[in-house]
């Protein structure tokens, strides 16, 4: 299998803060992405805390160790950034990308009792594949971290409930799909709270369209490279 070079890492990291900022996912400086580098020594890339998504550049990204220590860079990274991303690292091999976001319909859905419903195809692909981890203030305790992995379990994605939503990918290409149709999921779930006699879908078929999606994840690769040449033709220094 081959593995990707630190500065493709680079570039593909700088580039999901751009398309989220994009995709108006930013919340100021708050909120992170990270992606585990290649090498013995456990490690990732992370955000340096005080830039905004739109100006992230491949960079600008840090290098931190499993202990917090920054090991690459010139910048400090957000503590609970730090908590959250390093207990997927060091819990899942396959998390390889582990991304964070407080978009408004992620935070709304957050808060429902019954969390994300079954309403359209988009969100069966999430049906039982999402975990639920309660409120324990700002991630700033790193005792959170075992738990923070308990909720998650085998899952592609977390809600963290009254705080947003995080993905979890073998790349930066399939942290950043799921976190996409997650959040879409949230707004159609948002939009459709204003309609009366709303249906969920059953849980066989959304079971079945869910086994569907798993059939086609090679596609996520192509929808990257698609929003690789969107974001070439609108904000190309990412690269830099």
């Amino acid at each position: 299998m081959h593995t990707p070079t630190e500065a493709t890492l680079r570039r593909d990291l700088a580039a999901a803060y751009r398309l989220a900022a994009l995709f108006g996912w930013d919340d100021t400086l708050y909120t992170h992405f990270s992606v585990r580098l290649p090498g013995h020594e456990p490690r990732f890339l992370i955000n340096p805390f005080g830039l905004l998504f739109e100006e992230v550049r491949a960079s600008d990204l840090i290098v931190v160790d499993m202990h917090g220590r920054v090991l690459d860079g010139n910048a400090d990274y957000n503590v609970a950034g730090f908590t959250i991303h390093s207990a997927m690292h060091m819990a899942r091999e396959d998390a390889h990308c582990v991304i964070h976001t407080h978009t408004l319909a992620g935070m709304a859905v957050a808060a429902a009792d019954a969390g994300l419903a079954q309403l359209n195809q988009i969100s069966a692909e999430f049906y039982q594949r999402v975990g639920y981890h309660d409120y324990e203030g700002i991630a700033l305790d790193l005792g959170e971290r075992e738990r923070l992995v308990a909720s998650l379990g085998d899952n592609i994605a977390l809600i963290l409930r009254h705080h947003g939503l995080l993905s979890v990918g073998a790349s930066v290409a399939d942290a950043f799909y799921v976190m996409y149709y997650l959040n879409k999921s949230c707004e159609i779930q948002l939009s459709a709270a204003a309609l009366q006699g709303v249906r969920e879908m059953p849980g066989k078929l959304s079971q079945h369209a869910c086994e569907q999606f798993q059939g086609a994840e090679w596609q996520r690769q192509l929808l990257w490279e698609a929003w690789l040449r969107k974001l070439e033709r609108l904000d190309p220094d990412y690269k830099n």
